[in-house]
């Protein structure tokens, strides 16, 4: 799939899913900004990608609960390369206590992240796409979102729900400017985020799901790739199940 001339940003791409997505968009020929909390890595990444595929890459770092950080993620993207194409809204965080112990403290830190930060980030390349006439959002929610988690937190699947809400919204108030927005609800991914899964949640996770695994970061960012590229051009507000079957619907 070309991609050839297209620019994206990935939030949260230094490593994990977020990185493989990187990769595979630099792989079709995008231009990729790799955004993340997380400096150094974030930039190891992009010198990485740029290295493997010899294509345009940067670096600019951003903590999406901080809407400065947006502002300045999307307009530096912009100085540098006149345009947006592609924004991936992968950057979240999964902490897991119980219900009991969810402070007020977490409860905000984790929907800043996940859903504020989200609704922002589409909010700040609106009028970059509008003008353009074309452009795609992809977010990454969750099954924690549709089904209230099997071992997330609640703060987590409520805010993957308000991503999938999100998600169509913006959808329909995009699509008159040629602007696709989609989101991909994954299970459990074999990424540092399941690490703290317990052997014995992971296993009823595997048991249970009809395809008898765990995703790979791959089952993940080729489904992302499909959805922001032009074989996906009729789709919009579509939210694309990836859980071996652990949620059918």
């Amino acid at each position: 799939m070309t991609l050839n001339g297209r620019v994206s940003i990935i939030t949260g791409s230094a490593r994990g899913i977020g990185k493989r997505i990187a990769q595979l968009l630099a792989s079709g020929g995008a231009a990729v900004v790799i955004s993340d909390a997380d400096e150094s890595q974030a930039q190891a990444t992009a010198r990485e990608i740029e290295t493997d595929f010899g294509g345009k890459t940067a670096c600019i770092p951003a903590d999406i609960s901080q809407i400065d950080h947006i502002h300045n993620l999307v307009n530096t993207t912009v100085r540098q390369f006149e345009r947006i194409d592609i924004l991936v809204n992968n950057a979240g965080i999964c902490p897991l206590n119980k219900i009991e112990d969810i402070t007020l403290e977490e409860w905000n830190r984790v929907l800043s992240v996940n859903l504020t930060g989200v609704f922002f980030c589409c909010q700040a390349v609106m009028s970059v796409m509008k003008k353009q006439g074309s452009g795609n959002i992809l977010n990454l929610a969750s099954i924690a979102g549709k089904i209230g988690g099997i071992a997330a937190g609640a703060h987590y699947s409520a805010s993957k729900a308000g991503v999938i809400c999100l998600t169509k919204v913006f959808a329909r108030a995009m699509a008159p400017f040629g602007v696709r927005v989609n989101a991909i609800a994954p299970g459990p991914v074999n990424t540092d985020m399941v690490k703290g899964f317990s052997e014995e949640s992971m296993k009823i996770l595997v048991e249970q799901a009809p395809l008898r695994r765990i995703a790979d970061v791959d089952d993940i960012a080729e489904a992302a790739l499909f959805l922001v590229s032009d074989a996906a051009k009729h789709i919009t507000g579509e939210i694309l199940d990836i859980n071996g079957g652990l949620l059918m619907d």
